[in-house]
């Protein structure tokens, strides 16, 4: 067992030195006596595992990442505190180099303090880059399952080809949390979620046809035990788990997390008082980040929180986390498709000028071969007009159009190698080329544009020929469209990045496979996408009542 230094012991937040080794094998040891005295103290008034909502690993870099639990033996108690008792507990961890849990390489304790729900962020570092690790958390005699970590490459070194998921938009009610399980099954280096992570709803007022398959507990999420007692629900999920534990996590939030369609401090609808906004908003972010395996720079301090980050995957991919939520001006038109004159005012803004400022200094000074924006709504124009009238959606970039072409301005000036746009939010799997100008399709391709499905909102939803979506003959850089659930599956090399858009066809019911409804690739200094593989539509799909393209597009307009 390596000893820790001062600065990891900084880091960390040590606070009982070097821990006692957390045994190989069951979760219930035979310890000496003395361990048995320790752990008996350490465990004082739990009688229960506590270890109900799993473990994560999350923002990795060269030497190391995020460790996350957080204690709670009765995950969904009304009062937030999950079960447990109002008082410290030290939570003891440990670093292993093999996945049999046999070579500890780093190891200590922190607090789980009742402030922060009982929650465990350690910052782990002084790793070897570019390497597999396990890792796992004790209290007592209790232990958590195993998760799967992983450094990034040298920042001098690309590293070998990096498999990438990335995910959004998972609401409880609307079906099984399968995609993430066959995620997990897939093995890969990293894991990108870009927001509505969980959903603010009470018991059944976001319906789907036929009925929601499962029910969230409390009501709509409002106070910081709401939002804690929400965010346990979704945890305690076994497939949930599965895709924590199975690889490093990149998150941001988009909307759900705190209200729908929020914009800094403006709720979802300005025009019904909420006088309590801004004490949901702090509560809110309080939660998401007690919940998430995220480093002390974001930490909330009252209603802010700094979530856009950059982390580098050696000299492969820089990629830079934004949020489109805390700082946009207010939708100018309301949140739905109009055509709105607002929307091209130069002096509104999606991301905030200090966001801006930054994201425009990190395409400068990049040297990746990749620079990959992770985001929460759509970035190129989908116009639902056919005629001059331009009508497209206010909640996304569409609807702060001066600010989507200073930031596509950025990279083409910035000489940027392969910028990637990649987005969720809108329910399904969507590939596009982005344009600077938009209103000249003949004009140059600047960048990609992938899109994933939602995890579960939306129920099962259909199959369909992608080219008959009617935003695609509008918008001819839109090149695919599928209106199922599942996630994006991509392999990032020097030469290429490929993505298979992976297709959850049933999760009403639980259990369902996956396949490749289709591939893409970018290739290196090639921008816009090029398709690769399309999947034959699946007739038996037509004859389950399958909805028309039409009426997916009105869902679309009108969710929430």
């Amino acid at each position: 067992m390596s000893k820790l230094n001062r600065r990891h012991f900084l880091v960390t937040g040590l606070t009982a030195g070097a821990a006692a080794a957390i045994p190989a094998g069951a979760a219930h040891a035979d310890p000496s006596p003395e361990a048995e005295s320790a752990q008996s103290l350490a465990s004082r008034g739990l009688t229960t595992d506590p270890f109900t909502l799993g473990v994560a690993c999350g923002d990795p870099d060269s030497e190391g990442f995020v460790i996350w639990t957080r204690l709670a033996q009765q995950p969904l108690a009304e009062d937030g505190f999950g079960g447990m008792p109002q008082r410290p507990f030290t939570v003891q961890w440990q670093i292993y180099a093999d996945e049999r849990a046999r070579r500890v390489v780093r190891a200590g304790a922190t607090v789980a303090a009742p402030e922060w729900g009982h929650s465990v962020h350690v910052e782990v570092q002084g790793l070897g880059s570019d390497r597999e690790y396990w890792y796992r958390f004790r209290v007592g005699p209790y232990v958590s399952p195993l998760g799967r970590a992983r450094t990034a490459p040298h920042p001098l070194s690309y590293g070998g080809a990096l498999a990438m998921a990335f995910v959004s938009c998972a609401q409880y009610e609307h079906g099984y949390f399968t995609s993430y399980r066959r995620l997990a099954e897939e093995h890969p280096d990293l894991v990108l979620h870009l927001g509505d992570y969980q959903y603010e709803y009470t018991k059944n007022s976001y319906t789907i046809p036929g009925g929601n398959v499962r029910h969230h507990e409390g009501p709509e999420t409002e106070t910081l035990a709401n939002y804690r007692q929400r965010h346990a629900q979704y945890k305690a999920d076994p497939d949930l788990q599965a895709a924590h534990a199975a690889a490093p996590w990149l998150v941001v939030w988009d909307d759900h997390e705190l209200d729908n369609n929020w914009a800094d401090e403006v709720p979802e609808k300005p025009e019904i008082p909420q006088p309590n906004f801004l004490s949901r908003r702090e509560a809110a972010f309080r939660a998401y980040y007690e919940n998430m395996p995220l480093r002390r720079t974001s930490i909330p301090r009252g209603i802010d929180m700094q979530l856009y980050r950059r982390i580098r995957w050696g000299r492969l991919a820089t990629f830079h986390m934004l949020d489109t939520r805390q700082y946009r001006d207010d939708q100018g038109c309301g949140d739905g498709y109009r055509d709105c004159p607002a929307a091209v005012d130069p002096a509104r803004s999606i991301t905030g000028a200090a966001q801006e400022e930054w994201l425009l200094h990190g395409f400068r000074h990049s040297r990746a071969q990749w620079d990959i924006l992770g985001q929460q709504v759509f970035f190129a124009q989908r116009d639902n007009n056919e005629g001059p009238a331009k009508v497209t959606s206010q909640d996304a970039w569409d609807g702060y159009v001066a600010s989507r072409r200073r930031i596509t301005q950025g990279w083409i000036d910035a000489q940027v190698r392969n910028p990637v746009v990649l987005t969720g939010d809108v329910h399904a799997h969507w590939a596009s080329d982005l344009k600077l100008d938009y209103d000249d399709p003949t004009g140059p391709t600047v960048g990609s544009e992938l899109v994933a499905t939602s995890i579960s909102t939306g129920g099962n939803g259909a199959d369909s020929d992608p080219a008959s979506h009617p935003f695609l003959a509008i918008n001819p850089h839109l090149k695919f469209y599928n209106n199922q659930r599942g996630y994006v599956l991509t392999k990032i090399e020097r030469s290429q990045m490929s993505a298979d858009f992976k297709v959850v066809p049933q999760v009403q019911t639980p259990g369902g496979s996956v396949y490749t409804r289709a591939t893409f690739v970018i290739e290196d200094r090639v921008p816009g996408v090029q398709q690769t593989y399309l999947r034959p539509l699946d007739p038996t799909l037509r004859s389950r009542g399958a909805m028309t393209v039409e009426e997916t597009v009105r869902l679309e307009t009108e969710r929430p």
